[in-house]
């Protein structure tokens, strides 16, 4: 299992962790996104919150620097805040854009370039895709709760369900 790091949220001891991955470009990985926000928020100490990366590049071609985008990001302790950045503007993910937004976060954007140029994260990013095939992982979003894959709707009902019973 690839190490966590700077893409989690919540306490390491929570009963219950969440684990999603995702995609930048993925219109359903962004619709996810407020339910897994919302469960994280509502649920606080007992929910243990982590995004990974499953960029779908067949279909996106910019998920992939999207996600080295967020890694740059991750080195100067930011990533959460370009997740965001890169939800909110999905239909802008051009290296243009990724660099605007690494300015816009006041980034050290030399350094992001050059992490981005130079593909500094790509291992991070195919870790984390290897890791979900591993786990079956086909489409994004895919939910883990607690190690198992949520086979069910990614709606907040389902997903609420899912984590209250692993936290039984």
């Amino acid at each position: 299992m690839p190490p966590m790091g700077e893409r989690e949220r919540g306490p390491e001891d929570a009963p219950v962790t969440l684990v999603e991955y995702g995609d930048f470009e993925c219109p359903y990985t962004r619709r996810a996104r407020p339910v897994a926000e919302r469960l994280w928020r509502d649920l606080g100490g007992r929910l243990r919150f982590v995004y990974r990366h499953f960029p779908l590049t067949r279909v996106h071609p910019h998920a992939q620097n999207a996600a080295e985008a967020s890694e740059a990001a991750a080195s100067q302790g930011r990533f959460w805040e370009m997740h965001d950045m890169l939800f909110d503007n999905q239909r802008a993910l051009e290296d243009e854009d990724l660099t605007r937004y690494a300015a816009e976060l006041g980034l050290d954007t030399a350094r992001f370039g050059r992490e981005l140029a130079g593909h500094a994260h790509a291992h991070r990013v195919n870790e984390d895709v290897g890791s979900g095939l591993k786990s079956g992982v086909r489409g994004t979003p895919t939910f883990f709760v607690n190690g198992i894959r949520h086979d069910g709707p990614n709606d907040l009902a389902s997903l609420r369900a899912a984590v209250e019973q692993a936290a039984r």
